[in-house]
This record gives C-alpha cells, sequence and structure tokens, in this order.
C-alpha cells in the first residue's frame, strides 16, 4: 500500500504548505471568490493548451497569471460592483475552455481529471512545479509578511503608511494564481477552493496568531488529505471527493460545536 501512495502523500505534503500560506491569506481577504474566479477561469488555459497542443501548465499558468492581474485591477478599482465582475470573468474562462476543447478533434478522457482533479495520478512535471511554487510561496511570506499582512486587514491605514499596496495586492494574487494551478492536477478546478477554505477556517477557531494559524492550516489539510487516501484506498473511492468529506466533516463538526449545537 505504502508504495502505491508515496507520490499522493508527497502531493498532499505540497499542498498543505500552500494550505497553509495562501488559504490563510484567503480567509483573512475574504477572497475565496476571487480564487474561485481564477481556479474556474483557467479552464480557458487549459481548453487553449489542448487545442493548440501547448504544455497544459505552462498554458494554464499564464492564463491564470493573466486572470489574476485582471481581477487584481477590477477588485482593487471597483469594489463596488467586483462581485458581478468576478463572476463574469469565472464564466467567461471557463467558456473559453469549453469552447476550444469541442474545437478540438477527437475524444478527450482526461478532462474530468482537470474539474475533479485525481492525487493519485499528478505527472513529475506537477510536483516539480508545486515544489517551485512552495518555495516561492516560503520565500514570499517572510520577505513580504508584515506587507500582506497590512493590505489584509486594512488598506487604506497600509496606503497612508507608504505602501505601494496596488503592487503588493497584485502580488499576492499572483501567488492565489500558481497555488490554484500547482493544485489543479491533484484537487480539481471545482473542489480546489473548499481544500483552501476549510483548513484555516478551523484554524481560526482556535489561535488569534496569524503565524501559528497557517502552520496550523497546514497541518490540518495535511492530515485531511492522508486520511482521505486512506478511506480511499480501502473503499475504492475518489480520492480527491475522500479528502474533501473528511475536511467538511471536521468543518461542521467545529462549526456545531463552537456554537453550542
Amino acid at each position: 500500500m505504502f508504495e502505491l501512495i508515496q507520490t499522493p502523500i508527497l502531493v498532499a505534503l505540497l499542498l498543505s504548505v500552500a494550505i497553509g500560506i495562501i488559504g490563510s491569506f484567503m480567509l483573512i481577504n475574504r477572497s475565496q471568490f476571487i480564487a474561485a474566479a481564477i481556479a474556474h477561469g483557467s479552464y480557458g488555459g487549459i481548453g487553449i493548451a489542448i487545442y493548440f497542443g501547448l504544455s497544459l501548465l505552462f498554458t494554464t499558468t499564464l492564463f491564470a497569471l493573466f486572470l489574476a492581474l485582471i481581477l487584481a485591477y477590477i477588485t482593487y478599482f471597483n469594489k463596488y460592483r467586483s462581485d458581478t465582475l468576478i463572476g463574469v470573468i469565472w464564466a467567461v474562462g471557463m467558456s473559453i475552455g469549453i469552447i476550444f476543447i469541442d474545437l478540438t478533434p477527437g475524444y478527450h478522457p482526461n478532462m474530468m481529471s482537470f474539474l475533479f482533479g485525481d492525487i493519485l495520478m499528478v505527472p513529475t512535471e506537477d510536483i516539480y512545479f508545486m515544489v517551485g511554487v512552495d518555495i516561492l510561496l516560503l520565500f514570499s511570506i517572510v520577505i513580504f509578511y508584515h506587507r500582506f499582512l497590512a493590505i489584509s486587514y486594512d488598506m487604506n491605514f497600509a496606503l497612508l503608511n507608504g505602501l505601494n499596496v496596488k503592487a503588493i495586492y497584485a502580488f499576492l494574487l499572483v501567488l492565489m494564481a500558481l497555488t490554484i494551478v500547482m493544485s489543479i492536477r491533484s484537487v480539481g478546478l471545482i473542489l480546489v477552493i473548499a481544500l483552501f477554505s476549510i483548513p484555516p477556517f478551523i484554524a481560526e477557531k482556535f489561535t488569534s496568531d496569524f503565524r501559528i494559524m497557517m502552520v496550523v492550516s497546514g497541518i490540518l489539510g495535511f492530515i485531511f488529505s492522508i486520511i482521505g487516501l486512506f478511506l480511499s484506498y480501502n473503499f475504492d473511492i475518489s480520492a480527491t471527493a475522500a479528502i474533501i468529506l473528511v475536511a467538511a466533516t471536521i468543518f461542521f463538526g467545529v462549526l456545531f460545536k463552537r456554537k453550542g449545537v
């Protein structure tokens, strides 16, 4: 059994680093809707890559970064109607992907893996990409930690203190986009936001220190993944779905307990 899940365990470990960092910032920025737009919109990059025979990872990364910069501009300068604009970007990105895939001759049986992920079948190229993104995240959090916190809690205060809020905010969304791309093969476009939202939510309930919250989020993400992999192996079910259901079960348990239900 261990030989079969060595790669999924490594992928789960790499995901947990991103969950701890980006998931926590998604939570305090309330940017899950933005992240979902990047995730679903990235399907456009997948469709373009398949139609033109390009590298899936490279093309999807470029497309996701493009979406992240557009969304950074929209949400910074058009806060009042940003929810509508985000929804449009979300739909347009997915529509582009669907159309390009429809125009591509032949049958494409692996498309479901992009939507729902398969942590058991992550290519080596994607694992290297995940390592690179995790290293970038760790360096970024060390260098920009206080700047990220400042714009997350009070952009106006950060602006008054001379921070380049627009650039820092755009960079944070770029990191978010890279994190989403690295998770597509393992978690999928549909389920990625749940995995990046639940562990930070739980961690926030038990600590007021943001650094500890990031660490606990990462640990929880890894634990949920390992339990999900165990259930997947023993009951012959989808590993990604099992991971999300494990996380959701703990999520509702914590939610109801904290509310005294």
